[in-house]
């Protein structure tokens, strides 16, 4: 493998293997003169930028054998992606856990805190991502907006919207609706928000919609050029509560955020 990858790769590669940074599917560090068959797959990882470190813990809610729930800050990514490395929810927790399969069995936006729900045995991965594929987990979010709305609540939003790639914001557009959230009002501009579906933005774009645009969002209804290092606004949007019926055990799941829309992590 020192030799194949050297010729594919160059140099650097041959520096991951000598210094034990790649392995094979399960696992298993390749070392100068490990001799795999045509078609494995091996794993080396790029060389990281430096990444702005989001100065936040990441309180576990519960812990077992088959999950962990965590309260995600604000400003920390799911799952690696883009410029997000080693500063996601995903990878911090596997380092801090010590706890190499976890893996998210859905996903919270960057700027949205509150309950996320990891897997922590692939044996068990599946089971729990088709609970939310499927719409089988009760979502409550809270939300804060200074604007105001005409519109009387509680009111169920039904639209159809679109997220293409390399384009920052979501957007609706004509056609049969995709999307569905309960919207309740709970005084001095504070909201409940029920998810019935789980597009990209789905909650900022249906609370712009309303003329509602949730309070500190950079993306919704404008873009606002924010600094990777400014953590000063977190959008103020909590995902609140998950419920949902185990797939395993068949008990009854609740779990609670500890943040609020009215404070800053």
């Amino acid at each position: 493998m020192l030799v194949e990858l050297a010729d594919r790769f160059g140099d650097g590669a041959a520096e991951k293997v000598l210094s034990g940074e790649v392995v094979d599917a399960d696992g298993v560090v390749i070392t100068p003169s490990t001799v795999l068959p045509p078609g494995a797959h091996v794993f080396l990882y790029r060389e990281l930028p430096d990444e702005v470190v989001v100065p936040y813990p990441i309180p576990v809610l519960y812990r077992d054998d088959d999950i962990v729930v965590v309260d995600k800050p604000h400003f920390l990514a799911t799952m690696p992606r883009g410029g997000h490395v080693a500063q996601t929810a995903l990878v911090r927790l596997r380092r801090s856990l010590d706890l190499p399969e976890l893996s998210p069995a859905h996903r919270l936006d960057r700027l949205t805190a509150g309950v996320l729900l990891f897997t922590v045995r692939r044996e068990v991965r599946g089971a729990y991502q088709t609970l939310f594929a499927r719409g089988l987990v009760s979502k409550t979010y809270l939300a804060r907006s200074s604007g105001v709305s005409s519109v009387e609540f509680p009111a169920v939003i039904r639209s159809r919207i679109i997220k293409e790639r390399g384009r920052l914001q979501a957007f609706e557009e004509p056609g049969e609706p995709n999307a569905e959230t309960l919207v309740e009002a709970l005084g001095d501009g504070r909201y409940r928000l029920s998810p019935r579906t789980g597009r990209t933005h789905q909650l900022r774009v249906h609370m712009a919609s309303l003329g509602l645009p949730i309070d500190n969002d950079p993306l919704y209804p404008v873009v606002v050029d924010v600094a990777a290092d400014d953590f000063s606004a977190p959008l103020r949007l909590v995902a609140h509560r998950l419920e949902f019926e185990d797939p395993l055990s068949g008990e009854l799941r609740s779990f609670v955020s500890a943040g609020t829309t009215d404070t800053s992590t």
